[in-house]
């Protein structure tokens, strides 16, 4: 098999591919052998007819496109490996010559990865970002870890306050008829959390045990079921059971029971260094972002289209996967929000370009700097991933085997990034005092003289 390569432009190349007649006679007998039985020819039984007598009643092009079908994906697989060229898409095939003992030459017009021309990437100048944890923080957190650890005690002797979390019944009316989804049983509700819609919670509150009421409220205009936007409905709810939440004391008791310290202040003192390593490696990655922003944007790249409407295709998979967690897919959000697929595929298409020409300059940055991955950065690799996952490291390796690919991929991308970062100019956040100022009084500080 010969191949030729020309190149259209920095986005497509057209193949041409040279099959020996040998080879695709081959395949014309398997299409015969696969097509036989469903061929008529008078005088013969079906499934018995020669070949050769098919091809004379019905021409040698009857078995052409099965032929071609059957050995263009192998013969194209090897011209793209001949060529070293990274096809991102199908490719539109012509037949240029078939037939009559010649041999079969076919093109192939495709988009490949295109070349990235790199600018500035050693050096770069980005903003410092800092956080410091203060016991403000640590106070703050360890309220959350409280109402994690909270009980919900049953109340019988007064009615529902904002925060209780109550079980009721509910059945809907409008115009004095039921509706779909205004009827349910057994229902929980935390009070206030604004899960149903507005005016409904606010007038459950003071009701008791085993008290009904009727509750009338308004759809939003907004909602997402067309056939109730605007409608008035009245609910009869009827209350079975009231609980409160009971905070833990937050204190040297407290403290064993949620970690394995036995003082308050020495587990202060490591949720302390937790949230300080948290905030070093946000500010971390806000400065890697400024350093990849920079690179990508100082980085030249013709992408082809076709690029980008994949990666719209998987922001939106990624979307509807998303969607599948709150028992929403994606036509139904596409109905709350009263818009089209085509108008959500454009809204994309802004960060999807971006979201290419990082790969792509990325890709490019760990080549010109040649970067190796050693079994030593592999074996932390499975450390740190066994450690995300609660998982043992031998678990993990098992689960990777041999194809390793993808994951020294990222390796090479993470250790190109940490170079970078150590050559960056790492300047102060330089203040805009007029801006300071106008923000300042904005929200009615004194200034300083």
């Amino acid at each position: 098999m010969k191949v030729t390569k020309e190149i259209l432009d920095n986005k497509k190349v057209k193949l041409e591919i040279h099959v020996e007649s040998e080879t695709f006679e081959e395949s014309m007998q398997k299409a015969y052998l696969k097509n036989r039985k469903h061929i008529s020819v008078p005088g013969f039984r079906k499934g018995r007819v020669p070949r050769k007598i098919i091809e004379r009643y019905y021409g040698e092009a009857v078995f052409y496109e099965d032929a071609v079908n059957e050995l263009f994906p192998k013969v194209y697989d090897e011209a793209v490996k001949q060529t070293g060229i990274e096809p991102v898409a199908s490719p539109t095939v012509d037949i240029a010559q078939i037939g009559g003992g010649k041999d079969l030459i076919l093109t192939a017009e495709v988009d490949v990865k295109p070349d990235v021309e790199l600018g500035q990437y050693k050096g770069i100048e980005i903003e410092k970002v800092e956080y410091t944890v203060t016991d403000e923080d640590v106070e703050h957190q360890l309220e959350h870890i409280a109402e994690d650890n909270a009980r919900w005690i049953t109340i019988e002797n007064r009615g529902i306050q904002k925060g209780d979390l109550i079980t009721f019944d509910y059945t809907g009316m409008i115009d004095g008829e039921p509706f779909e989804g205004g009827t349910a049983e057994k229902q929980t509700l935390e009070v206030g959390s604004g899960r149903f819609i507005p005016g409904f919670e606010d007038q459950l509150i003071g009701l008791r045990q085993e008290e009904e009421k009727d509750i009338t409220v308004t759809f939003p205009e907004d909602y997402h079921v067309d056939d109730l936007k605007g409608k008035e409905a009245v609910f009869h709810v009827k209350i079975h059971e009231i609980k409160e939440k009971e905070l833990p004391e937050i204190d040297d008791e407290f403290a064993k029971d949620v970690s394995e310290f036995a003082t308050l202040e020495e587990y202060k003192a490591d949720l302390k260094r937790k949230l300080q390593e948290t905030a070093d490696q946000n500010a971390r990655d806000q400065m890697e972002n400024q350093l990849i922003s920079k690179i990508v944007d100082n980085a030249k790249v013709d992408i082809p289209d076709v690029m980008v409407e994949n990666e719209i295709n998987t922001m939106l998979q990624d979307m509807e996967m998303r969607l599948s967690y709150t028992g929403m897919n994606l036509e139904k959000y596409l109905q709350m929000t009263n818009t089209s697929i085509d108008l959500l595929r454009e809204q994309y298409k802004d960060s999807a370009y971006n979201r290419v020409k990082t790969q792509l300059v990325l890709e490019a940055l760990v080549k010109a700097e040649a970067i190796v991955v050693t079994d030593e950065d592999r074996e932390k690799e499975y450390e740190k991933m066994a450690e995300q996952y609660k998982m043992n490291v031998e678990d993990i390796k098992k689960t990777f085997g041999t194809n390793t690919e993808q994951m020294d991929y990222s390796i090479q991308v993470q250790k190109t990034i940490d170079m970078l970062m150590n050559e960056a100019v790492i300047v102060e956040k330089v203040i805009d005092q007029d801006k300071e100022e106008k923000n300042k009084e904005e929200k009615g500080e004194d200034s300083e003289d």
